[in-house]
C-alpha cells in the first residue's frame, strides 16, 4: 500500500489506501471526513503550501475575513470547533494574563473558572462537550434539568467565580425546555458573564452574535466546505484573549498556514454560493428517494426540516417490523453494500434514520436510490432485525 509511486498513476488515493468508496448521506460528519472541500479552498491550500508565512500576520488577515462574514469585531482560525470552545473558555478565565495562560489548565484557584451550561446541552459529538471546558481549566456548572431550564437556574448559578457560559446549538441537544439564546444571553449579561456559542454545524454566520453571543465558534469544515478547522469570532477583547491561548493550551490545537488560507477561501466562497441551485438539487434527491421508499411495505418516508433552522431538509426513513428490518438493520445493510451508503443513524433506537443530501457528488443521488431499491428487494440478512451495537469492542480493537 503506497500513496505515491509511478505504478499508481492511474488510481485514486482512496484506491491506493484501500479505503471503501462510501456515499455519505449522513451529513457533515467528522467521522466521514466532515465535508467535500470546495475548489477555492483547495487552490488556496496548494498555493500557500510551499510558501514561508508569518503566522500571526496571516491570522490578522484571517481576522478581517472572519469579521466581515460574521459581523464580529475580530476572529481567527483554529484546529476545529472543539478547540475553539476550549480557547474561548481559557480566554474568559485568563484574559490577557500571559503567566496565567502558561499555567492552564492548573492553578486557576485565584481566577474565575466556572462555566455555566444548560444540562440539556451536555451532549457528546464524538467527545463530551464539557471536556472542551475542562481541558481549558474550567469547572463545569450544569444548570437546570435535562428537560428544562428557567431564568432562576441561570441567576442563582452565577457567582464571583463564573468566567463564562456555554450555549450549544446542535441537533444533539434537547430540543425543548431549554432557554433560547436571546434569553440565556440576557440573563448572563445582567451579571457581566460572557456567552460562548458552539455553532459548529450552522449555516447562519451572523445570527448568534446578533442574538447576544459574545463569542461564536463555527466549524470551517462542515457546511462551509473548508479544511478541518474552527472559526472563532466575536468581541475583540475576548477573541484576543482566546487567540493568546496559542501560547498555552492552544499549542496542541494549532493550525497550519494551509488550513488558515483554505478556511479564508472557503469563507469568501460562501459569499457567492449558489444557495438556490444547491437547495434545488438537494430537494430533487429527497423526492427521488421518497418515491423509491413510499411503495415499500413497512417503510415510511417524510421530508423534514433541519432541527436548528438551517435552510435544508432531510428524509426521515421510518422502519417498521413488517419490512423485515429494524432501523439499525437496514442502516447496517446499506453500509455493508456496494457501494456503501452511510446514513444518519443517531436515532435508530427510535425506529428511524435520516438521509441527508448535503454531501453528494454528481450522480450519487441516483446510486443511493438504486441501493435502496436493491437492499429492500433482496433477502434479509441474518442481522436484519439487530438492535444497535453499543459495544466498545470495535473502537478498542484499533488499529487492528
Amino acid at each position: 500500500m503506497r500513496i505515491n509511486g509511478p505504478e499508481n498513476a492511474n488510481s485514486t488515493i482512496r484506491e491506493r489506501l484501500e479505503l471503501r468508496p462510501i456515499i455519505n448521506v449522513s451529513g457533515t460528519m467528522t467521522a466521514l471526513g466532515a465535508s467535500i472541500i470546495v475548489p477555492e479552498a483547495l487552490r488556496a491550500m496548494a498555493e500557500i503550501g510551499s510558501q514561508w508565512i508569518e503566522m500571526d500576520e496571516l491570522q490578522r488577515r484571517a481576522s478581517v475575513v472572519v469579521a466581515r462574514l460574521t459581523g464580529g469585531e475580530a476572529g481567527f482560525i483554529t484546529a476545529c470547533c472543539a478547540s475553539g470552545i476550549s480557547l474561548a473558555v481559557a480566554g474568559a478565565i485568563t484574559g490577557t494574563n500571559l503567566l496565567a495562560i502558561e499555567r492552564l489548565p492548573d492553578r486557576t484557584d485565584a481566577l474565575r473558572d466556572e462555566v455555566l451550561i444548560q444540562t440539556g446541552h451536555l451532549v457528546n459529538y464524538g467527545a463530551p462537550v464539557d471536556q472542551s471546558i475542562r481541558v481549558a481549566g474550567g469547572k463545569v456548572v450544569a444548570i437546570g434539568a435535562v428537560t428544562g431550564t428557567s431564568d432562576f437556574h441561570v441567576r442563582e448559578a452565577i457567582t464571583e467565580k463564573t468566567a463564562a457560559a456555554l450555549y450549544v446549538v446542535s441537533h444533539h441537544t434537547v430540543q425543548y425546555g431549554m432557554l433560547p439564546l436571546k434569553a440565556f444571553a440576557a440573563l448572563c449579561h445582567e451579571k457581566g458573564v460572557p456567552v460562548i456559542v458552539d455553532a459548529a454545524s450552522e449555516y447562519d454566520l451572523r445570527r448568534f452574535l446578533a442574538d447576544g453571543a459574545d463569542i461564536v465558534v463555527y466549524s470551517g469544515h462542515k457546511f462551509l466546505g473548508g479544511p478541518t478547522s474552527g472559526i472563532v469570532t466575536g468581541r475583540k477583547d475576548l477573541v484576543r484573549a482566546a487567540f493568546l491561548q496559542n501560547r498555552g493550551i492552544g499549542r496542541a490545537m494549532k493550525v497550519g498556514k494551509e488550513t488558515i488560507a483554505g478556511t479564508m477561501a472557503a469563507l469568501e466562497a460562501w459569499e457567492t454560493r449558489d444557495n438556490a441551485g444547491i437547495r434545488a438539487r438537494e430537494t430533487a434527491a429527497l423526492r427521488l428517494w421518497k418515491s423509491v421508499l413510499d411503495p415499500v411495505a413497512g417503510i415510511g418516508a417524510e421530508i423534514v426540516p433541519d432541527p436548528t433552522d438551517n435552510p435544508l431538509d432531510r428524509l426521515t426513513v421510518f422502519v417498521r417490523p413488517e419490512s423485515g428490518f429494524s432501523a439499525n438493520g437496514l442502516a447496517r445493510a446499506l453500509a455493508a453494500g456496494e457501494p456503501p451508503v452511510i446514513v444518519r443513524n443517531h436515532e435508530v433506537e427510535r425506529g428511524h434514520f435520516y438521509l441527508d443530501p448535503c454531501n453528494l457528488h454528481p450522480g450519487e443521488a441516483e446510486i443511493v436510490a438504486e441501493r435502496l431499491r436493491a437492499t429492500l428487494a433482496a433477502p434479509r440478512p441474518d442481522d436484519a432485525m439487530a438492535p444497535p451495537d453499543k459495544s466498545s469492542a470495535r473502537v478498542l480493537s484499533w488499529p487492528d
